[in-house]
Parts: structure tokens; C-alpha cells; sequence
């Protein structure tokens, strides 16, 4: 998983401004999120009848209609322009059930027709049919007739034709995905007795007749729908002096225990009465209602029925990641609210010192390749040190006359050391052998420092445990939108990290912008790695596993320069994402390692894991689930959950930046940095999830400097051009 930070030829289609496809590592993340949208927007657009136009028409005149329609039976036949009404003959019992098939009540409901053998019709919705394939399945199996009852239940006359085509088309998609089959019979939602049809119903009644369904309705309500009871129900539903009936019952929308158990009563006391209870067209002596479908269709239609199946599949898995990162959410804001008070309280305690003062001169490694625009502002704020210091530059084949920079300003205590390009990594080890020192500091080269920062950064190696102390990283070009949520980011996700990280003994990173370490600890690890590209945060997780305590120290402030734009800021998480993941892997046999060494195994790795991999790489599904709340949910009750965890953030941003003595002003972008910044992170690390899964090879890049940070109170920084394309290169 490794991957040295080695400079890489260009590809031919970059030097030459041809046409280059798209890296696999940013397509397939691409492809992942619409894979996974596309399965949420068909979950919800199935199970939430986004669709759906629930208003009901009122009674209309009914001059219109014909009076045999009115006076008629239940059955309507207007296919091929005719105007017909069917009743049922005597003895003869049609139960319907609208609105199913329920995974709860129409088992019970088919147990109950099996064990008194006896069939019906259910007019199914096209939502539940999608969701429920198993029992319309059953129902074709056992004999019972399938009728279409639209697939979202909208009142009719309310829609244009276009739209009533497309209600029964989807509907029998779903059934021919479910059972095979398609059907002639349909009933309209809201429909009631032949004798309710008015001038609103009736032209919706012949266009469907055009369409080449019976419009069945019923003659008998048992009004199951109310719960009045079980004696009401059957009193309701069974029809006088042996009279043939449709009974309008229903298997869904509710509680229908009381359906069931009348069933179980009305059944066999009607059968006992000379009823039978068989389909429609057994009643009426007509052919099936059914056709088989076969070819293109029915591969359509099962296609349909897998698709809304994966969904559903699909959003349960993202359910419960959804719950495991609320719970690593809300845990690290707890443990970070309490763990950084915690720390606070300790170091900021009245009498709390490190051990012995730590006064003695100090080495201050800078490696810099093509820093022009920044190195002179970072080398004077080192010169303007409390802490006796001596610089070292270590230029890493600048281009761009960086070494000349440094050695034109002829400081004292300041060396630069030259060499080939050969990466970060390289240039602090030649630092490291060069340093006369036995604590070295290291910043990167477009950082400045206070003037008591080098000093409050190596007061913890007076405790002689101190292996490592990380500094207080401070966004210096805060100004712009990119700059204020990084400056969030810096303030609550890595210093408030760092103070828990801290009192739980397993901090992951010192910072390159600002560290310190013990020269004989980099010495017995090794020095600096070049396996991965988070250098910081493999020798950091090295130095635990070599016995050593790893700090953090508040007051050590740095400035550095956060990159302007977005394609920048991708670039630098992307190679920090990726890093960290290397650095997790090469040190992942720590958790197996015992004694006081193997602590940041048993504790430190599994934390960084979860809050630094997989909490950031699940965290947008609250986002997601926030669209997919207000679209298809309840939208007051999830604004109201998602305004929750904002605030909650806010209170931990909030505590943050009053630890950090930062204004609170920058908090005001809070929510647009939630919503659009934490999608960016999102996707910066799934891609790196795919590269490193993938094995690909990621190269360094440098970021553009403008050279106009400055540490409060420090020099005015030259005014510089910006840097130009050219020297866009490898840092290492």
C-alpha cells in the first residue's frame, strides 16, 4: 500500500493539451454517488408516492352518464365503445381487497381464503406490488384474480391522460415483474357504487375502457376500512336474500385485524348459505382476466422488480451505516468536548510545568522546493525567535532561486543546505544530519511563527517521556470562504482532535506545519519514512510504537497558508487522505503489540480509524438522508433532526474557538461549510479509498503560495506576483 514520493513524468496528453479520459479513481466515485442516488430517489419514489396527488373530487352532476350505467352492476365494460353493466349472479360471492399487498395482513388474509377455499380479487397498488413481489405472486399461485388499482392511488379525474397511462402501464410493470402476468381488470381509487359515477368519473371510466379495462366497482361496502367491529363488519358485507354481491373489503392501509378475523366467520357462514366465493370472471362465466407475458416485457419487468428490491436492499445498509455514524459522531463530540476540557484544565492549571525548563538552542528544519513567494517571510519570523534557534533551509531543487532568496538575506544562525529533488522525506533527513541540536523543530516552508512559538513548543521535552510535541496550526488567509472553513476545520477538527488525542495518550499526527521531536527518537525509528505521503503521520505513529509520548502544545501558534481554491484543496486532502491511510496500513500490526508501546494499537489506531477514515467517508449520508427526508419524508421532523446535529457541531465549534481565543465571527459560514465543504471532503475520500484499494500510485503536487501570511504582529510580507503554472511541481 506504500508509495514513495517520487516525481513522475508528465503523460504525454498533459504536456501536449490533448484530450485525456478520466482517471478510473475519479469516475467510479462519480459512478458510486449516482448509483447510490439513483437507488435512493427509487426507493423513495416507490415506498413514499412522491407522485401521488391525494385530493378527492366531490360529487359532481350526473346528466352525463347513462342510465344504465347508473341503474346498473358493478361491472363496467366500455372497451371497444361499448356501454355495458354486469351484475353477479345470485349465490355468488366476489370478496375484493384494495390497496395491498401488505407484508403483514395479506398473508393472513390469503391463509384465511386458502383454509376455506375460497378466491378473490385484489386490486394492488403499483408501489406496494413493486415492494411486495413474493404475495402478488402467491395470490396468482393460488388461484386468486389480480385487478390494477393505478400505481400511486390518485384520484382520476383529476388527472390528464397522459398521466392515467402512465398510472396503469407502471402498474402492470410492476406485476409483470412480479407474477408474469398482466390483467384486464381495474378498479379506481376513492371509487364506490355504479350509481356514484357522475360526469367527473365517467369520462375517466370510457378512457380506460379505450385502454382495454373492466371497471370494477362494488355493490356491497363493508366499510372494514372504519373498524367497527367484527359483527358490523360481516353484517355489512354480506348481501340480502341470496343476492350476488362484489364486497369491497381491504388487506392494507392499516390495521386489519378485525378483516381477518370476519373473514373467518363470514366465509363459512355464507358458504353454508349456498355462497360461493370465487373471481370475477368465474362468476361471470367469462374468460381469465390474466395473459401471460413473455419476451422483452417480462425481462422489463422483472428488471424493475430487482431494481426496487436493491433499493430497498440498498437504503437498509445505508439505515444502519447512517446509525453507526451518528453514534461515532455524537461519541466524538462527546469525548472531544470532555477530553479537551479535561486538557485544557491540566495544562492551563496553576504550578503545571513539563519538568525542568527546556532553554537550551534549538534546530529549526525548513524544507522548501520553489517557495520563493513565502521562504523570506518564514525564515525572518524565525530570526524574530524568544528561543535560541538555528535555521536550516533545506532546498529540495527549487527552480525558482529559493536557496538564493534565503542566502541573499544573510541572517545569521540561517544555513541552507542544497540538493536534487528527492522529496520531503529526503530533505528533513539531511536536515536531521546536519542539525547541531538534540531537539528539531519542522515546519513546512510557507509557514511563519510567532515569536514564542519555537519556545512554547519544546517546553514538553522537559519531561524526558517526550518524544514529540505537536504545534497549534493556524490558517493565516482566513479571509475568503475556502479560507474560513479550513480555519473551522483547523480550530474544531484538529486542534480540538489534538487536545483529546492528547489526554487519551495516542495522538496520530504532528503537523508538518509546526512540530517538534527529540532527535534520539527519530534516531531509534529510523528518521524520517518515505513509504507513504503522510510523513507527519508516520513517524508520529512510529515514535508511539517506540515507546515514546507524543504531545500537544496550545501556545506553539504557526501560520500557514490553506490552499485558495478548490482545486488545490482537493489536492492536498486527497494526498493527506491517502497518506493516512498508507500510514494506517504500514502501522497496522500495533494493535497486536503489548506493553506500553502497544497502547496506541489497542487505543490510538482504532480511534484514527474510525474518526479520521470511516466516520468522514459516512458522515454525508446525514446530508443525504436530509434530502432524502425533505423529499420523500417528513420535512419538519428532518430539518429539525439535521438542524439538531448542526447545532451540536456549532456548540462544539463554538468551545473550539473559545479554547483556541479564536473570534467567533468565522462560525457564521458553519452551515454552508456542513452542507457543501464536508461533500468536497466526502468525495476527496472516497476516491482515495479507491486508489489505495485499487493500488494506484499518488504523486505529490505542489500548491500554489501567494507569500501573504503572516504571523499577528510580525513583518509585513513583500508584495510577490503569484506563482505561475510552471511551478506547480512536485514537492517531493
Amino acid at each position: 500500500m506504500a508509495s514513495r514520493t517520487r516525481r513522475h513524468k508528465a503523460p504525454q496528453g498533459a504536456r501536449d493539451g490533448s484530450r485525456r479520459r478520466v482517471p478510473m479513481r475519479l469516475l467510479l466515485p462519480c459512478l458510486v454517488l449516482v448509483a447510490l442516488m439513483a437507488m435512493l430517489m427509487l426507493r423513495g419514489y416507490v415506498h413514499s408516492e412522491i407522485l401521488a396527488d391525494h385530493r378527492i373530487r366531490p360529487e359532481a352532476a350526473t346528466d352525463k352518464v347513462p342510465e344504465k350505467i347508473l341503474d346498473g352492476g358493478p361491472v363496467i365494460d366500455t372497451r371497444g365503445g361499448r356501454t355495458e353493466s354486469l351484475r353477479i349472479p345470485d349465490h355468488r360471492l366476489v370478496l375484493t381487497f384494495d390497496d395491498g399487498p401488505d407484508p403483514q395482513w395479506t398473508p393472513k388474509v390469503l391463509d384465511v381464503l386458502k383454509e376455506h377455499h375460497a378466491h378473490a380479487v385484489f386490486f394492488v397498488t403499483g408501489t406496494m406490488a413493486s415492494r411486495y413481489p413474493a404475495l402478488v405472486r402467491r395470490m396468482v399461485d393460488e388461484g386468486h384474480e389480480i385487478g390494477l388499482h393505478t400505481f400511486n392511488h390518485p384520484d382520476l379525474s383529476y388527472q390528464s391522460k397522459k398521466r392515467i397511462d402512465w398510472e396503469l402501464s407502471t402498474n402492470q410493470l410492476a406485476l409483470t415483474g412480479a407474477a408474469g402476468i398482466r390483467t384486464s381488470l381495474f378498479r379506481p381509487p376513492y371509487s364506490s357504487f355504479a350509481d356514484a359515477m357522475d360526469n367527473k368519473s365517467w369520462p375517466v371510466t370510457r378512457y380506460i375502457g379505450s385502454r382495454g379495462y373492466i371497471t370494477v366497482v362494488n355493490n356491497t361496502d363493508s366499510e372494514d376500512w372504519k373498524k367497527p367491529g367484527v359483527a358490523e363488519i360481516i353484517r355489512r358485507a354480506t348481501p340480502h336474500h341470496g343476492k350476488g354481491a362484489i364486497v369491497l373489503m381491504h388487506d392494507s392501509g392499516g390495521d386489519r385485524h378485525q378483516t381477518v378475523q370476519a373473514l373467518d366467520t363470514f366465509l363459512p357462514t355464507l358458504q353454508k348459505q349456498g355462497y360461493t366465493f370465487g373471481n370475477l370472471t368465474e362468476a361471470l362465466d367469462a374468460p381469465s382476466a390474466h395473459t401471460e407475458v413473455t419476451g422483452a416485457s417480462l425481462w422489463t419487468g422483472r428488471a424493475w422488480i430487482l431494481l426496487v428490491s436493491a433499493s430497498d436492499a440498498v437504503t437498509g445498509v445505508l439505515v444502519v451505516l447512517l446509525a453507526v455514524v451518528g453514534t461515532l459522531v455524537i461519541g466524538r463530540f462527546v469525548l472531544m468536548l470532555v477530553l479537551s476540557a479535561a486538557h485544557a484544565r491540566r495544562v492551563r492549571g496553576r504550578g503545571f510545568r513539563w519538568g525542568p525548563a527546556v532553554t537550551g538552542p534549538v534546530s529549526v528544519l525548513v524544507p522548501a522546493y520553489n517557495e520563493a513567494k513565502c521562504i523570506e517571510n518564514t525564515v525572518r519570523s524565525l530570526t524574530a525567535s524568544e528561543h535560541p534557534v538555528e535555521v536550516i533551509v533545506i532546498d529540495d531543487g527549487s527552480s525558482d532561486g529559493t536557496a538564493r532568496i534565503v542566502e541573499a538575506m544573510g541572517l545569521p544562525g540561517v544555513r541552507v543546505i542544497r540538493q536534487l529533488n528527492a522529496g520531503k522525506p529526503a530533505a528533513l533527513n539531511r536536515g536531521l544530519a546536519n542539525a547541531r541540536y538534540d531537539i528539531v523543530v519542522m515546519m513546512d516552508g510557507d509557514t511563519v511563527f510567532e515569536p514564542a512559538t519555537v519556545r512554547e513548543l519544546v517546553q514538553p521535552f522537559g519531561d524526558p517521556r517526550v518524544g514529540a510535541v505537536a504545534g497549534n496550526a493556524k490558517v493565516g488567509n482566513r479571509d475568503s470562504m475556502i479560507g474560513a472553513w479550513q480555519h473551522i476545520e483547523y480550530v474544531m477538527g484538529f486542534n480540538l482532535d489534538r487536545r483529546m488525542y492528547d489526554m487519551l495518550r495516542c495522538m496520530p499526527t504532528i503537523p508538518g506545519a509546526v512540530g517538534a521531536f527529540r532527535r534520539t527518537a527519530l534516531e531509534r525509528v529510523g528518521g524520517m519514512s518515505e513509504d507513504t505521503l503522510a510523513e507527519d503521520t508516520d513517524i508520529t505513529m512510529a515514535l508511539h510504537r517506540d515507546g515514546w509520548r507524543v504531545v500537544y502544545a496550545e501556545n506553539a501558534r504557526a501560520w500557514t497558508e490553506a490552499p485558495e481554491s478548490v482545486q488545490q484543496l482537493w489536492s492536498q486532502r486527497y494526498r493527506w487522505s491517502y497518506g493516512t491511510m498508507q500510514a494506517i496500513w504500514k502501522h497496522r500490526r500495533a494493535v497486536l503489540e503489548k506493553g506500553p508501546s502497544g497502547r496506541f494499537g489497542r487505543v490510538g489506531l482504532p480511534l484514527v480509524s474510525l474518526f479520521m477514515v470511516v466516520a468522514p467517508l459516512l458522515a454525508p449520508l446525514i446530508d443525504v438522508f436530509l434530502l432524502y427526508g425533505v423529499v420523500f419524508g417528513r420535512t419538519e421532523q428532518t430539518i429539525v433532526a439535521w438542524l439538531g446535529v448542526l447545532a451540536l457541531q456549532f456548540v462544539c465549534a463554538a468551545y473550539a474557538f473559545r479554547l483556541d481565543r479564536e473570534r467567533m465571527t468565522h462560525l457564521i459560514s458553519l452551515p454552508l461549510q456542513q452542507i457543501l465543504y464536508r461533500q468536497l471532503m466526502y468525495v476527496v475520500l472516497l476516491q482515495s479509498w479507491i486508489t489505495a484499494l485499487t493500488g494506484g500510485r499518488l504523486r505529490w503536487q505542489k500548491l500554489r503560495r501567494t507569500g501573504a501570511v503572516e504571523a499577528p504582529g510580525g513583518p509585513v510580507p513583500r508584495q510577490r506576483t503569484r506563482t505561475s503554472s510552471s511551478d506547480r511541481r512536485p514537492v517531493g
